[in-house]
């Protein structure tokens, strides 16, 4: 086994493979960014090397040979699935802790792994590739666009007509050359009704390849995973051993070693199953499998990497339980799953449940989890957090916006979904708009509770899942109430009203939440208690508050939330739900900021990232609809088009510059105020 060992990657996956070097006794190496010196991995790691990028191979390889480390762990993400990086490992004598490089090239290149998968009689999608096929002429639809060389489904792109192919390709094809390198596409005839289900194996060096089981990994955004569990609700005991057997001998085809995943397309009727890919390296939603194997996927990666073999056979591999991962993104799926950013004002993360816990364990808010057996074993639910968040980091734009994942095992499906939303509740990150509450609303869903999922699931049910709604009346009070107490020079629980002697005076607060401006009227009393008036009348109210909490009582009743405070903004968290509001300055316009549409014609950034693509020019005449600019952030690609008829007067942004949220982006003038202001030729 390795003394040594440099992780090149960062976030979640880099604290995780942290976690097993450390249970092994192995020091860590990570490397860094000068962006990310305070990031969790960096403190978490034994030695930190600063590199220019994460993508710089030569950094890494020097680092590793600095360090003295025998082996280098990709994580997941480009490096993991990256033949010349695995070879210049091998160059400078260190050990890359994946499958060897012809593996990597022969299932990273979607096009070649379909043709080897199928020589070995895997069932595969009909479908079409660059450059031997013209993707343009395709008439099969419902089709899917998929880069040749991704993963993570950046690129993929669902297309239901020929009239809307060739924009599409376009954007798959550019999407894939900034993600991947590589803008070569396919295109497969689309399953409907599917479920993406997937195969995780295991293989050495000395000829034995398992299988350990499936994750069914169907509720998906934008061809995006956000929750995952293990075993599937869906396959019978026939089904999971003949994909098992499909996924071994796919992987014994291109001579693979180390971990990875088979990804299956499974039509959600006949069950009839179709290969879509293979992941060459450790997956995201590996936990799930940890969970229901007792396996440490990363410590056998390790082993496997060292030229050990594999301490188990087929007949070894049981799956107990039932394990579900959430992922938490820096996303708001109110505003079609954008990317957000900023500063993390607060942090909870949660832990497993004290409560449960016998005599003699883990002090209540310990963040170190039992290996999954020891608490499997006696039935009790394990809470999982995988992690890269730290309290005072910066979300930016320029990686993926995954921050974390929550998993949740119990022995049955419905105890292990309770689990899980009980854990999301818990979950406090304040300072930066998540997908939270979304994930709450999905798992609870009616339909995801009785297992009947597909990949379209999450879109059709969308509405449910974030329903326009006004901010709570008491989360209203109780940000009012945290303002009030703010000091302000005499104590505002002690102000009395110079109109009527004695009487205490109201204060009226406008704040500015996600909905719009609010006034909230409240008074202070003596000995710290207030009233608000809520629905027309006053009500009694107390705060408490203290080490970034704060407890409201109002009429009685207590609630209890996360407290944060930047400038003038106040967060509050509660039950998995966070609210920003910011106080609203009399004379400022009601509207909420970032609105664009047809009233004034300004166009603004729905997300920080970059501008990717300007397909307009100043003085045009543009349509409804039309496309004006592309912007780009965390590998996701978003149109902004013409928020109606007129002339861009407007458009202060080019390619490759980074904008803000709501950054202005063009402004479209109706063509009669434009020509009477003279801004027409």
């Amino acid at each position: 086994m390795f003394d040594r060992v440099l992780v090149a990657n960062r976030g979640e996956i880099a604290v995780r493979i942290i976690r097993t070097l450390r249970a092994l006794g192995i020091t860590s190496v990570a490397v860094h960014t000068p962006s990310d010196e305070g990031a969790r991995h960096v403190l978490e790691a034994d030695i930190a090397l600063q590199i220019t990028k994460y993508l710089d191979i030569e950094a890494i390889i020097a680092a590793a040979q600095e360090t003295g480390a025998g082996a280098v762990h990709p994580g997941y993400g480009f490096l993991a699935e990256n033949a010349a990086f695995a070879r210049r490992c091998a160059e400078a004598g260190v050990a890359f802790v994946g499958p060897p490089p012809q593996a990597i090239e022969a299932m990273g290149d979607k096009i070649r792994a379909k043709a080897t998968v199928s020589a070995a009689g895997v069932p595969v999608v009909p479908g079409g590739a660059e450059p031997g096929d013209d993707l343009a002429s395709w008439r099969d639809f419902p089709a899917l666009i998929k880069p040749s060389a991704g993963g993570g489904g950046k690129g993929m792109i669902l297309v239901r007509s020929a009239a809307e192919l060739p924009d599409a390709l376009d954007s798959a094809r550019r999407t894939a050359a900034a993600a991947f390198g590589d803008g070569t596409l396919l295109i497969e005839r689309y399953v409907e009704n599917p479920r993406h289900i997937e195969i995780q194996i295991l293989a050495d060096t000395h000829g034995t390849v398992v299988h350990l089981g499936e994750r069914e990994c169907s509720l998906q955004r934008r061809h995006q995973k956000i929750i995952e569990e293990a075993p599937s609700p869906f396959l019978t005991a026939e089904t999971r051993a003949a994909m098992g057997d499909a996924a071994v001998e796919a992987a014994r085809a291109v001579g693979y070693t180390g971990a990875g995943t088979v990804e299956f397309i499974v039509d959600g009727t006949t069950g009839a199953y179709h290969f879509m890919e293979m992941n060459t390296r450790l997956q995201v939603e590996h936990p799930v499998t940890e969970l229901v194997t007792g396996l440490d996927l990363v410590e056998l990666q390790l082993r496997v990497a060292a030229g050990e073999a594999l301490p188990l056979t087929q007949a070894d591999v049981r799956l107990t339980g039932h394990a579900v991962e959430a992922r938490v993104y820096a996303e708001d799926p109110a505003r079609g799953f954008l990317p957000t950013g900023g500063p993390v004002l607060a942090l909870r993360e949660p832990t497993r449940e004290p409560a449960r816990e016998p005599a003699g364990g883990p002090p209540p808010g310990s963040r170190e989890q039992s290996p999954p057996d020891e608490r499997a074993g006696r039935g009790l639910p394990v809470v999982r957090v995988d992690s890269g968040l730290v309290e005072g980091g910066v979300v930016g734009s320029e990686f993926d916006p995954m921050l974390s994942k929550v998993i949740a095992w119990a022995p049955d499906r419905d105890a292990a979904l309770r689990t899980l939303d009980r854990a999301l509740a818990a979950t406090v990150i304040l300072g930066v708009t998540t997908n939270v509450p979304f994930l709450r609303a999905l798992t609870a869903h009616p339909v995801v509770r009785a297992g009947e999922l597909d990949t379209g699931l999450v879109e059709r049910i969308l509405p449910e899942l974030v329903p326009a709604s006004e901010t709570p009346s008491d989360v209203l009070a109780a940000a009012a109430l945290a303002f009030h107490a703010m000091p302000q020079g005499a104590d505002p629980w002690e102000i009395t009203d110079g109109w009527r002697a004695g009487e205490h005076a109201w204060t009226t607060w406008r704040l500015e939440s996600r909905d719009g401006v609010h006034a909230i009227a409240v008074r202070g009393l003596p000995h710290r208690s207030a009233e608000v008036r809520l629905d027309g009348r006053a009500v009694p109210a107390r705060i408490r508050e203290g080490d970034g909490e704060l407890s409201v009582t109002l009429d009685g009743r207590t609630r209890h939330y996360a407290l944060a405070r930047r400038d003038d903004t106040l967060w509050l968290g509660s039950g998995g739900q966070a609210w920003p509001f910011t106080r609203h300055k009399i004379g400022d316009p009601g509207d909420r900021p970032g609105a664009s549409g047809a009233a004034d014609g300004v166009v603004r950034s729905p997300m920080p990232g970059t501008v990717l693509v300007v397909k307009a020019q100043p003085g045009e005449r543009v349509s409804e609809g039309q496309p004006l600019v592309i912007v780009e952030a965390m590998k996701m690609e978003h149109t902004v088009t013409a928020p109606r008829d007129g002339l861009v007067t407007e458009l202060p942004v080019q390619a490759g510059q980074p904008v803000d949220m709501d950054a202005v982006l063009a402004v479209v003038s109706a063509v009669d105020s434009a020509v009477d202001s003279g801004q027409e030729a």
